[in-house]
């Protein structure tokens, strides 16, 4: 029985798909990545095949994807989802251009990467099962991240496609980019400084990229996943403000200024999930907890001298 698998991985430049890269490579498996631009330095991998083209172009895309897959990834999309007509054509256009492409070629598994924010205000914890609703949901990245999800499923129903979609929480780690909330708070504490932020009142789901990783792989393998949307989070929400005190308690420094920012016009205040689904489809929970995770994420950061 041949174990190696071939692995496309849609951002495999970016954090999640780097660390998913990794892991593939460790399994043994091929791993190539399409992103539109290069690796940085602290996420390159010697082993991976790097594809550079942007999923928006379907011409450009049919040209560099000849050859098929046993599993593909997609984790790609515009970062900064302040250029709204950007955020939504690389997000849904470029799902609709990658289904288009292996809807042709035989495939394994396709996970799609979805967002807690596609819930819109639903109350939590959300599950699998409540009605999204377009209209519900302020930000364009929440919309597109829907609007695929949709797409996925349908393709599953009407077509057999065999799409699964992950709606992922809040993910934290080593190599995740330095402007990120996480980061962002432990660089300061690191350094010993004051920064901004707000009261900290808002409770969120954190989940370690090590187990966002081990819910992607054991979705691409069972088959139990397929035309199935799934949360991925830890189930079991933080208080900004509690986060924050417990950076500031490993990395011994920082000086929160709570109530700088104030809360956004559309600010959902409790953001979590129900993981239940998770567990009964594809034998998943998390294993690292947040205090082990944020340890190793604090230690990965000094030694960067960020």
């Amino acid at each position: 029985m041949n174990l190696k698998k071939n692995i496309l991985i849609v951002g495999g430049t970016g954090f999640i798909g780097y660390h998913l890269a990794k892991r593939s490579l460790a399994k043994g498996w091929q791993v190539t990545s399409i992103s539109s631009k290069p690796p940085k330095k602290i996420r390159y991998l010697s082993k991976i095949k790097y594809i550079l083209c942007d999923i928006t172009k379907k011409k450009l895309l049919k040209r560099n994807i000849k050859r098929s897959f046993d599993y593909v990834v997609n984790l790609g999309g515009y970062v900064d989802h302040s250029n709204k007509k950007k955020t939504l054509k690389s997000h849904y256009e470029g799902c609709k251009n990658l289904t288009e492409i292996f809807l042709k070629k035989v495939l394994l598994a396709f996970v799609q990467m979805g967002s807690s924010l596609e819930y819109g205000s639903s109350n939590s914890p959300q599950k699998e099962n409540m009605k999204c609703n377009l209209k519900s949901i302020k930000s364009t990245y929440g919309k597109a991240k829907l609007l695929s999800s949709i797409h996925m499923i349908n393709l599953f129903k009407k077509k057999k496609f065999p799409s699964t979609v992950l709606r992922l929480y809040l993910a934290y780690g080593p190599r995740q980019d330095i402007n990120r909330f996480l980061p962002i708070i432990i660089k300061s504490c690191i350094k010993n400084q004051k920064f901004p932020c707000s009261k900290g009142v808002q409770l969120r789901d954190f989940i370690h990229v090590d187990d966002v990783v081990d819910a992607i792989l054991k979705s691409l393998i069972n088959k139990n996943a397929r035309g199935q949307i799934i949360n991925i989070g830890s189930g079991k929400p933080r208080k900004i403000k509690k986060v924050i005190e417990d950076v500031q308690k490993i990395s011994k420094g920082g000086y929160p200024q709570y109530g700088t920012f104030k809360l956004r016009k559309f600010e959902i205040l409790k953001l979590y999930p129900s993981i239940k689904k998770a567990k009964n489809k594809i034998n998943w929970k998390p294993k690292i907890s947040f205090e082990k995770g944020l340890r190793s994420t604090i230690k990965y950061y000094n030694e960067q001298a960020i």
